[in-house]
């Protein structure tokens, strides 16, 4: 099995389905997700990831960003082929910590083929590996090892509240097609316990996630040039998921999003109750890309102001999916006061998105 570094991002696994997607199963409205067959890997559809952030804490009161994704990819290779060698699925994984003292991300990655029980991705369950990296669903709580170059994280993420179904009861919508889209729930509101190690120095933290679990065959539409999307936990126990699919003018082609209030209640948003803003541009010194990385996103009748938790989280993968984009560690503010924390992820600034 040959393995080689990757960096990628959840939607640009996803907006690779926009090809041949009649090769694949398609993702259509009505269908009911359940639960544990859902959690864990579909893999006749083209692409599916379980994408988790979130905010953590040390004993020094120091705040940093962490993020951990898996990736599955069917790219239609040798199915027939009895080989253990033949690349039937592809497993990427990227992993991430956002830390002011540092001024940058840390961040690191992995790439393999499915097979020898080196790497892949359960389908009865969440587990997805490549060799020592691992994101596992064992018990009510999800588990993470990652040994990355210069950091590493063992990490539980614990749930508090029910699964978030995305869109419309899981099918989410990402442009004015239905063929655009994806099946896709949230886990809001993780509790994270565990410890993080950063040139070798060991801490105990603690902190609150978010996962995604989201799989498709085709969903982005050709007119779309990249993508805006938020998944803030609030303090008071709701939750916000937003985003918007920007088209090549850099107006809003398609937008959605699912809030769920302390009372457990929630409600989707048609694209027109959506609407990002940008406050403040960043420009990358590295690239010379300019992100908004503090927005104003407005959902139904309420705003945020997302502030960054530094300006400098942008992930460079030239060297691999040839694409430049923003990730990284926000705060929202309402009223001037923070209510949440969570991720903001911007595509498509430097040029459109191209596969």
């Amino acid at each position: 099995m040959r393995r080689r570094r990757f960096l990628a991002s959840p939607l640009l696994v996803l907006a690779a389905g926009a090809i041949a997607a009649d090769d694949y199963p398609r993702v259509v409205a009505g269908r009911t997700i359940s639960f544990p067959r859902d959690a864990g890997a579909h893999p006749f559809f083209r692409s599916e990831w379980w994408y988790i952030t979130g905010w953590v804490r040390d004993a020094d009161a120091n705040r940093f960003g962490i993020q951990v994704t898996f990736f599955r990819n069917r790219p239609r290779v040798a199915e027939s082929n009895p080989s253990e060698f033949a690349p039937r699925q592809l497993l990427f994984a990227h992993a991430a910590i956002a830390d002011p003292r540092h001024g940058r991300l840390r961040h690191d990655q992995r790439a393999a083929r499915s097979g020898f029980e080196l790497a892949g991705a359960a389908e009865d369950t969440t587990a997805a590996w490549i060799d020592d990296w691992s994101l596992k669903l064992a018990g009510d709580a999800y588990v993470a090892a990652i040994a990355a170059r210069d950091f590493r994280f063992e990490l539980r993420f614990a749930p508090a509240q029910a699964v978030l179904l995305e869109g419309d009861r899981g099918f989410s919508q990402k442009g004015p097609s239905v063929e655009n889209a994806s099946y896709y729930y949230s886990q809001p509101q993780l509790a994270i316990s565990g410890k993080v190690a950063i040139e070798g120095k060991d801490a105990n933290v603690s902190g609150t996630a978010w996962l995604d679990h989201e799989w498709s065959s085709a969903a982005l539409a050709p007119e779309s040039s990249g993508w805006d999307w938020i998944g803030i936990n609030l303090d008071d126990g709701g939750a916000l998921m937003a985003f918007r699919m920007r088209d090549h003018s850099g107006g809003t082609l398609w937008a959605g999003g699912t809030f769920r209030g302390p009372g457990g209640t929630s409600r989707s948003f048609e694209p027109g109750e959506i609407r990002f803003t940008a406050d403040r541009r960043w420009r990358s010194p590295r690239t010379g890309v300019e992100y908004p990385v503090a927005m104003r996103v407005g959902a139904g009748g309420e705003e945020y102001a997302l502030e960054p938790l530094m300006d400098d989280q942008e992930l460079d993968a030239r060297a691999s999916t040839g694409t430049v984009y923003w990730e990284g560690a926000v705060r929202a503010l309402r009223g001037g006061r923070e209510v949440g924390r969570g991720y903001l992820e911007l595509t498509g600034y430097g040029k459109p998105l191209t596969l």
